[in-house]
């Protein structure tokens, strides 16, 4: 299978390190590579399984063939229920059986190195800090975010009105107000990327949609600062492939 290389992570760190570099996978296929994802899920094809790698790449393949496997294996035949629903309710579905999958998977490794009740609970404090990939593709994180910040969004969308370069780095809000300004960074600290589904940090650069006012690591749709400057409407790849399907 391509894109995992078969390793053993024997800590709750290791673990964790897996658990993260599959859900990143798993969040590319759904949300930046979606298009790729629709296309490879043929349902006139086999069974087929998403799969994610410890480094954060995606594959759609038949299951593993081996019984019992090596590790546990996501859903069977997502495929087939591609073209039965409308596309966001089945990327949806995807999304809930990937949650389960990488758990399923991060709590084989707990059992198999003998990770005690403390480790297990640490393990799955740790899981649950980050948005999981249905609270992402479906924008529930978003929408948790937008709901806290009614005020503060209309005084960035404010900001970016007067400036181009506004909406591709986050608003940074300049008022004499030292506690409004301390307030505006503890609400992007909240901001989730639509892609890797990670917190807002003030060093990178970061890049709003046009279209679903979602933000993006630039890293992560593969925009620079220089190139922002030259765009006029930016849409995100999730935005930018949706078109009707048959």
């Amino acid at each position: 299978m391509e894109g995992g290389a078969q390793y053993n992570p024997r800590t709750v760190e290791d673990v964790f390190r897996d658990f993260k570099g599959r859900r990143a996978g798993m969040i590319k296929a759904l949300t930046t590579d979606v298009e790729d994802f629709y296309q490879q899920c043929d349902p006139e094809k086999e069974n087929l399984c998403l799969y994610g790698f410890p480094s954060e790449q995606w594959e759609v393949n038949l299951p593993a063939e081996e019984v019992p496997p090596e590790l546990p294996e996501p859903a069977l035949g997502i495929n087939f229920a591609r073209d039965g629903m409308q596309e966001k309710d089945w990327l949806a579905l995807v999304a809930v059986h990937s949650d389960a999958w990488l758990l399923s998977v991060a709590f084989y490794f707990g059992a198999r190195f003998g990770f005690d009740k403390a480790d297990r609970k640490r393990l799955f404090n740790m899981m649950n800090d980050l948005p999981t990939i249905y609270e992402v593709v479906t924008g529930v994180a978003k929408k948790q975010v937008k709901d806290k910040s009614t005020v503060s969004n209309h005084s960035s969308n404010k900001s970016k009105s007067n400036s181009k370069a506004g909406k591709y780095s986050k608003p940074q809000v300049k008022d004499e107000d030292d506690g409004f300004d301390e307030e505006e960074d503890d609400e992007h600290g909240d901001t989730l990327c639509g892609a890797c589904g990670e917190n807002y940090a003030s060093d990178e650069f970061w890049i709003c949609c046009d279209i679903c006012e979602r933000w993006f690591h630039g890293k992560c749709v593969k925009i620079t600062p220089a190139r922002a400057e030259h765009i006029k409407q930016y849409k995100c790849p999730s935005c930018s492939n949706k078109r009707i399907r048959p």
